[in-house]
């Protein structure tokens, strides 16, 4: 037993072990509830062996600087974002392709699988551990001045993004301008009128109250994005089986009940904005958006990783 506890660093050694999840959402967001959930879990699992701290809303650094530290191991885990993932492995960002997914249970089942796998493997090689991927949702189109019903509405918007390269070429191709920018500002900067909208799933436009200065809400569902739940090679390594066991097992559970919040949000929050005064929900054309986008996946099957952009769109709706 000595022996063995002297391979470890103290912090490991010793119990309870203490790990940090930072991430980057308000806090009724669901991947938010995700992490409180995952921690409670753990600490069940483990029977109080293992806690988790949560440092949510950014305390941490924005997505791009928890995904770094997790790589060097200065993190333990993050529920982070694919466009900051991306910058590790710029396959992910191909996930967020337009019209990639009809739907999110779609998207689950392909990063479920084999295309899920050959991405965890890459980041592995990069010092991150995928134990979840969580679902980021459909994205929607909201602005402050007028409803976008066809693609050519888009022209001459001010779109914020993330620093996705799949979601800023889509808009880009659509004749808006992306700008790419921290999702904590995102919601001053449209006050202020800096951007005319953004897109996001419905969950984030709600939690981060981006309704109050958006009078408009499309439903284009352009894009599917995930966001990886992962942790630090260097922390996983040096962990027991049985805390392995214990991280794999929360969060798994936690993976799938964020998913279906993320699913049930849609629906419900759909609902509650149409019935709401102050803004103006509308359903775009999507078959004219997906037409208006088949450049994209074009443009993107000749990049350095065109060989996986070529498989996804074999499995992609």
């Amino acid at each position: 037993m000595s022996a063995l506890l002297l391979c470890l660093p103290q912090a490991f050694a010793q119990s309870p072990l203490t790990l940090t999840l930072g991430h980057g959402n308000a806090p009724n967001n669901p991947k938010s509830k995700a992490a409180e959930q995952f921690a409670e879990l753990v600490k069940e699992k483990s029977g109080g062996k293992i806690t988790v701290a949560i440092e949510g809303g950014a305390k941490l650094g924005d997505d791009l600087a928890m995904i770094i530290s997790v790589s060097t191991g200065k993190l333990d885990l993050s529920i982070n974002s694919q466009g900051a993932a991306s910058s590790l492995v710029p396959d992910l960002s191909a996930i967020g392709l337009p019209y990639a997914f009809a739907t999110s249970a779609k998207a689950w089942e392909v990063l479920d699988g084999p295309i899920g796998q050959d991405l965890a493997k890459k980041l592995e090689a990069k010092g991150v551990i995928v134990i979840g991927w969580m679902d980021n949702g459909i994205r929607q189109i909201t602005n402050s001045k007028h409803p976008v019903v066809k693609p050519e509405d888009m022209i001459g918007l001010r779109i914020r993004t993330t620093t996705d390269k799949s979601i800023m070429d889509t808009m880009t191709v659509l004749g808006a301008s992306p700008v790419p920018m921290n999702f904590s500002t995102v919601y001053d900067a449209l006050k202020q009128k800096f951007v005319d909208g953004q897109d996001n799933p419905l969950a984030n436009i709600h939690s981060a109250k981006l309704h109050e200065v958006q009078q408009y809400i499309s439903i284009t569902n352009h894009n599917y994005s995930v966001a990886p739940f992962v942790m630090s090679r260097q922390a996983w390594e040096k962990l027991s089986s049985d805390q392995r066991g214990w991280i794999k097992a929360a969060a798994q559970d936690a993976t799938a009940a964020q998913r279906k919040a993320m699913a049930d949000s849609d629906v419900l929050l759909l609902a509650e904005y149409e019935k709401m005064p102050s803004v103006k929900v509308n359903k775009a054309d999507q078959a004219a958006f997906k037409a208006a986008v088949k450049k994209v996946w074009d443009n993107w099957e000749l990049k350095p990783f065109g060989a996986f952009v070529k498989k996804l769109r074999a499995v992609s709706n």
